[in-house]
């Protein structure tokens, strides 16, 4: 005799017909006590349910939106099963939509399946979660309590999506590079290491995909971008975690005017197609995106902000001075770059408010960057600066591979002095420009800040579905 197979506690799968908004977008206008004859079939979680005699309302939320469901015993089998069920069961439920008598959109279900039961009751939380720590460790709670939560994620998916198709239709192609580098390189920061046990050799989380982007320009890939994960052993702030996500990409053929443009044109688009307008608030102030944005050097900036005279030019001496006025203390080989680039950082960044692009850095601090074509000691690079902060790093790439090296060599040298964000010697990279790399421009956008702007949050944690969180007690 065959082995008979008890009854599944849930079934494997549902068959949908609509969600929650598409019902309302059916059949919202239909007249007040009235029946259809459609039937549909609806899946999410109960949010509210309350019985009343013989019959039971409660209400079906998923990831549209949410739809009254309508029960009586003459209907439904289960109409028991139906009233003991718990806030936040996973349902699945078949009937005929129409309104009750008092205009609510419901749908008369006649099928009722439970697909996963809550264990864990949801309780107040139905109300939002108010710890901070539970709220981020516990984001699949967050999102169901939470419909900001759950807004600022669907802003964040689109926004990606978003920047996919814009430099997908102006000829960029998407690409993968590793994220096991055997060399930390690409930026000024400090690694996540770690060993593999079959090599026998240690490899870094990347800080940057920036050196392999460009190796691929140098194989012949013209225009390319990636939008992915990096890593940066460095503190938690409101701006920082120690896994973001970044946008590189790298033009053949392009200066860092062309990025400049690219930058401001990409960015605005975004803003507009989330909020409508080039103008939004932030943090109780507007801010506005409309282009061109205005282009001034760091110098410059620095100079306007302190009414001081903050140049590459000025003696050390007297810039040593202003960094000790500005309680900023000089380190063992901090050249006149480093000190114009902390002054700057100091009493200036903070206050650029509206879309601004600084420009010509020092070379001290730009190892990856191309010497200015005009101007000595300086190369051609720009931040974006919104609200206060960074929110994209570009340049006219270094394309000569002695001059790379020499860099190179000069960040290796910081190393020894005990300067853990430096660059290694990355030999590899060096004999991928020596077979010769074009003209080409690049750009880094960090896509959590931009997230951060268009959700109005100076807080990075809440635009990343899982931040980084101190162990949990226990």
């Amino acid at each position: 005799m065959d082995e008979q197979i008890p009854e599944l506690a849930t079934p494997y799968r549902f068959e949908k017909s609509d969600s929650t908004a598409s019902v309302r977008e059916r059949f919202g206008d239909i007249e007040t006590a009235t029946m259809t004859d459609q039937r549909v079939n609806v899946a999410g979680r109960v949010m509210l349910l309350r019985v009343q005699g013989k019959v039971a309302f409660a209400e079906l939320r998923d990831e549209t939106g949410a739809v009254q469901l309508f029960a009586r015993p003459n209907d439904l089998n289960s109409f028991e099963r139906f009233c003991n069920l718990s806030l936040g069961d996973w349902i699945g439920v078949s009937g005929l939509v129409g309104k009750t008598r008092r205009g609510e959109l419901s749908i008369f279900i006649d099928d009722l399946k439970v697909l996963a039961i809550a264990r864990r009751g949801f309780g107040d939380k139905w109300h939002g979660i108010t710890d901070v720590d539970t709220r981020y460790r516990q984001r699949y709670v967050d999102l169901w309590t939470s419909p900001t939560s759950r807004n600022i994620l669907s802003t964040r998916f689109k926004v990606t999506s978003l920047i996919r198709r814009f430099l997908e239709d102006r000829g960029f192609v998407e690409v993968e590079t590793p994220i096991l580098h055997p060399l930390a390189g690409g930026a000024l920061a400090r690694p996540f290491k770690t060993h593999h046990n079959a090599l026998d050799m240690d490899l870094f989380l990347r800080i940057a995909p920036e050196l392999y982007l460009k190796r691929l320009i140098v194989g012949g890939f013209e225009k390319v971008f990636e939008i992915g994960r990096v890593f940066r052993n460095e503190g938690i702030s409101p701006r920082h975690n120690p896994e973001f996500t970044m946008l590189e990409l790298y033009e053949a053929y392009a200066d860092y005017q062309d990025i400049m443009l690219l930058t401001e044109t990409l960015i605005s688009d975004i803003v507009v197609a989330i909020h409508g307008s080039t103008k939004i608030s932030y943090q109780g102030e507007q801010l506005d995106f409309s282009v061109p944005w205005e282009r001034s050097t760091l110098e410059e900036l620095a100079s306007t902000s302190t009414g001081l005279e903050i140049s590459l030019d000025t003696p050390m001496e007297v810039l040593k001075s202003y960094a000790d006025q500005f309680g900023i203390s000089s380190e063992p080989g901090w050249g006149p770059g480093k000190l114009v680039l902390e002054i700057y950082e100091k009493t200036t960044e903070s206050k650029l408010w509206n879309p601004t692009f600084v420009t010509d850095f020092p070379t001290e601090v730009s190892p990856l960057s191309r010497d200015h074509r005009t101007k000595p000691s300086r190369v051609e690079r720009f931040e974006a600066i919104v609200a206060g902060r960074e929110l994209a790093n570009a340049f006219s790439e270094l394309v000569d591979p002695d001059e790379q090296r020499a860099r190179f060599k000069h960040q290796v040298e910081l190393g020894r002095q005990g300067d853990d964000e430096a660059m290694s010697m990355d030999e590899d990279y060096l004999r991928a420009l020596e077979y010769g790399m074009p003209p080409t421009g690049g750009l880094g956008i960090g896509i959590d800040r931009l997230i951060m702007l268009l959700c109005d949050t100076s807080q990075i944690r809440e635009v990343i579905a899982f931040p980084v969180m101190r162990e949990e007690q226990r």
